[in-house]
């Protein structure tokens, strides 16, 4: 029901913030067809102008520099300055086309998905899942009380968290897939959230990653000077952000965390990443690059390999149990397209709308009246959007690069929070979707509770380590 509420309220907000700009302004005057049928990155002509009936804020801007941006509004003259082009740049994909963006990315997955549910049906046949739960069990039987002990969903779920860690996004979703179908069996009430799925999927958008490669490539291209600078506070946000989830739905769920065995395991992982950080910050980029591949790529390859050991020795049927997985991951594909759809398309509007403009010009309002350093509301944008979407994000965090310099503090900060945490919503709207679950319970604000700590967490790591 939250998640119906604030679907709806996404639609809502996003005409009516549309019908203001088309009433209020001549530069809106294409906005709904914008939000229908436009294309992200269009330039959206809105008049030719001579320089003259300009505002003398724009007018002088032009006269230093051919190309002025103004709230959004771009303005070009000719070499003569004398006539000016007035347009604007579209944000995203109008609705039209984020729908058949959400059936890509839907078929994009079948390859991956059918690959790792493949494997996965394997492990299972041969025992290996079983074996991953023994080991985590007592640790998350704490987590998930409701789930019988040495049940395969344990296994499950270490797959996908372990995925994550090693920032194999592709792994990670057949994993998390696999997990939530292996809960819904446990599910009593099939179309709403169980306890278990609430806490799987919470700890699964905390995001926690050790090594951010993307984020780190990205910054090295855009010329940044220290491109591994953001290591260390992303891997400390993204722990936290986990933490948080961790706590926030133990309170929901009225989990005791205070007991010997969950302290200790809490207590060990950390202790085992910091022994990682302390090594990891001696590196160079190179060496970090190079670690990074051996670690995630080879870790699949030995999970691939152990697998197909264990289940010869088992005497399974490989390939059969392979096909057998595979078609189960095909399906699931096809199942989450609708879900995707629905949520996609919110988003689109959300953001071809301009909402995200107002929030932030709002921001940066209160930041000055507040006389707070507003140099952080710069780097937001990346942090409104990633609940939203993960392409979107990384797109605002290489524009604010662009805008402010890889090395500056916006930059970083952007860097930050984009690998802070997990797309919320993508996340809802796949997972939920693969079992058919339509009451998310409290999952919606507790991951965005979460999401908020690691917001907050990346602002003030930013300040500690970049101001």
């Amino acid at each position: 029901m939250v998640l119906s509420r604030i679907w709806s309220a996404f639609i809502i907000i996003a005409i009516a913030i549309a019908s203001i700009k088309y009433i209020s302004s001549s530069n809106y005057k294409t906005i709904f067809n914008d939000m229908v049928v436009g294309k992200g990155g269009d330039t959206v002509q809105i008049a030719t102008q001579k320089i003259n009936v300009l505002s003398p804020v724009v007018r002088d801007s032009l006269m230093k520099n051919p190309n002025f941006e103004d709230s959004r509004i771009h303005y070009k003259t000719d070499s003569l300055q004398q006539d000016v082009k007035v347009y604007r740049v579209q944000e995203a994909d109008g609705v039209i086309g984020t729908s058949e963006t959400a059936v890509k990315i839907c078929l994009g997955l079948i390859g991956i998905m059918t690959l790792f549910m493949g494997f996965m049906s394997i492990a299972e046949k041969a025992g290996g899942i079983n074996l991953l739960s023994r080991f985590i069990q007592p640790f998350f039987s704490r987590l998930f009380p409701d789930i019988p002990k040495n049940h395969p969903a344990f296994g499950h779920m270490l797959m996908n968290f372990s995925a994550n860690l090693l920032g194999l996004d592709n792994a990670a979703t057949p994993f998390g897939l696999k997990a939530m179908e292996s809960l819904q069996t446990l599910n009593p009430n099939k179309d709403t959230a169980s306890n278990s799925q609430i806490m799987f999927l919470c700890l699964h958008a905390g995001g926690m990653t050790l090594i951010p490669v993307s984020i780190i490539a990205i910054r090295a291209s855009m010329g940044s000077k220290t491109p591994t600078d953001i290591f260390l506070p992303c891997m400390i946000a993204t722990f936290t952000a986990t933490l948080a989830a961790m706590i926030i739905v133990s309170l929901y769920q009225k989990i005791n965390l205070l007991k010997p065995i969950v302290i200790a395991y809490v207590g060990g992982i950390s202790a085992l990443i910091a022994l990682l950080v302390l090594y990891l910050t001696k590196l160079s980029k190179n060496e970090l690059d190079d670690f990074s591949k051996v670690l995630s790529n080879g870790l699949i390859l030995f999970i691939f390999l152990a697998i197909v050991l264990g289940a010869v020795y088992k005497k399974i049927n490989v390939f059969d149990a392979f096909i057998e997985g595979a078609k189960e991951g095909f399906r699931t594909c096809v199942k989450i397209i609708p879900y995707l759809v629905g949520m996609l398309i919110a988003i689109s509007l959300l953001r071809t709308s301009g909402v995200f403009d107002v929030i932030i010009d709002g921001m940066k309002w209160v930041a000055n009246v507040a006389q707070f350093d507003p140099r952080f509301v710069d780097g937001l944008p990346t942090a409104l959007i990633k609940p939203l979407s993960g392409s979107g994000a990384r797109g605002m965090m290489v524009d604010t690069m662009s805008t402010f310099g890889a090395d500056s503090f916006q930059g970083k900060l952007a860097a930050v929070l984009q690998g802070s945490s997990d797309t919320t919503f993508y996340v809802i709207a796949v997972y939920f979707g693969a079992v058919a679950v339509k009451n998310t319970r409290y999952t919606v604000i507790a991951m965005l509770l979460a999401d908020l700590v690691g917001v907050i967490t990346s602002i003030a790591l930013a300040y500690l380590f970049f101001a």
